[in-house]
């Protein structure tokens, strides 16, 4: 089998390109480190691909642009794959907002040229398209939630399992990238419907894991462990820290991904993150971090939300469960951090741990 993996240097790429080298395929990467250019230094994912191309050995890089067209084009024609991981991405709302062509022509139209070429040249090839739990808006936002002392939780019973995939995503506020992620996510799914081809759209909470290069605008949970092991200063941005996110390591939603890869379902959607056991605010976050380092970060509150951010968002996986009995989480929130920390132990001294300004705008 041939694998592609889009974004192949970041989180969910990386560890796409080490799960199915680990199995014995061929896996060719595409990333242009474009996280450098959205995040600055702090983004940099050279390391991760570095650390690759050392440790898999069937795993090949290449320098592609996905808003370039023909390039795409070329690359699969020429290459023939079986399998797509579509995990290129500008993520961060913030930068979209000052960035919205560049937001646009990566989230959008770089999809589209995957799609098309995908299309055009392996048909019979599986394709999965990361997409977010951002193209609900801030739709969450109006379910009825109760107030706890350290998060919120919806107060509906609907909602006791989490967002499920049929929540409108319509008629609400996105942000840009909200909304360009929305555009990737229904191309994707008519690429399935209307084409035949065997796309598969996931939309993700919170994607985390030790490899993560996390940063201001994004990246949250890394971004945190990080700065508390450092004591450093973080900025609360909304919400009093209660907001509450769903962590789902990304070896788990690689292997959700091989799951649906193995029995595709043409233009299917599916919410996939940590679940209500995985789900906790940011201040509860920050206590789990202490409990087993004895650090924390210094924090400070502020009134002003992010726009469209989340108060209380966790996935309902049990669309996907059903599908797919044999898959589950198996990294729990407190797995989740102990390797971050030890992640960091190793790099303490390096210029990944150096100090920064830290500010976090919601999770």
């Amino acid at each position: 089998m041939h694998v592609l993996v889009t974004g192949s240097s970041g989180l969910i790429g990386g560890e796409a390109v080490a799960f199915f080298d680990g199995m014995g395929f061929r896996v060719t990467g595409i990333d242009n480190n474009m996280r450098r250019d959205f995040f600055g230094p702090r983004g940099d994912t050279s390391w991760n691909r570095e650390r690759l191309e050392a440790s898999c050995s069937n795993f090949r890089h290449r320098d592609l642009d996905i808003r370039d067209r023909e390039g795409v084009d070329r690359l699969f024609r020429d290459e023939r794959f079986d399998l797509v991981i579509h995990a290129a991405a500008q993520p961060s709302h913030d930068l979209a907002a000052s960035r919205p062509f560049d937001d646009f022509d990566v989230n959008a139209v770089g999809t589209l040229n995957l799609l098309e070429a995908c299309r055009r040249h392996t048909p019979e090839a599986v394709f999965i398209h990361v997409s977010t739990n951002k193209v609900y808006g801030d739709g969450p936002n109006r379910i009825a939630m109760r107030e706890h002392a350290t998060r919120y939780d919806y107060a509906d019973p609907a909602f006791a399992h989490g967002i499920a995939e049929t929540f409108s995503i319509d008629q609400c506020l996105h942000s840009l990238f909200g909304a360009s992620k929305t555009a990737g996510d229904v191309l994707a799914q008519e690429y399935g419907r209307y084409f035949g081809l065997k796309t598969g759209v996931f939309r993700g909470g919170c994607l985390t894991g030790p490899t993560h290069s996390g940063v201001e605008l994004h990246g949250f949970l890394n971004y945190l462990v990080m700065t508390a092991l450092r004591e450093g200063e973080y900025t609360v941005f909304g919400y009093k820290g209660k907001q509450v996110r769903d962590q789902i390591h990304s070896f788990d939603v690689i292997n959700a991904f091989w799951h649906f890869a193995q029995h595709p379902r043409a233009g299917e959607v599916y919410n996939l993150g940590g679940g209500k056991p995985n789900a906790a605010s940011l201040i509860e976050c920050v206590e789990l971090i202490a409990q087993k380092t004895g650090k924390r970060p210094v924090l400070t509150y502020s009134e002003k939300n992010r726009i469209g951010d989340h108060i209380c968002y966790y996935s309902d996986l049990r669309k996907f469960q059903s599908h797919y009995p044999d898959w589950r989480v198996t990294y729990s929130l407190g797995a989740i951090v102990d390797e971050m920390v030890a992640m960091a132990s190793d790099l303490e001294g390096s210029p990944r741990f150096e100090p920064r300004l830290v500010g976090a705008r919601g999770a």
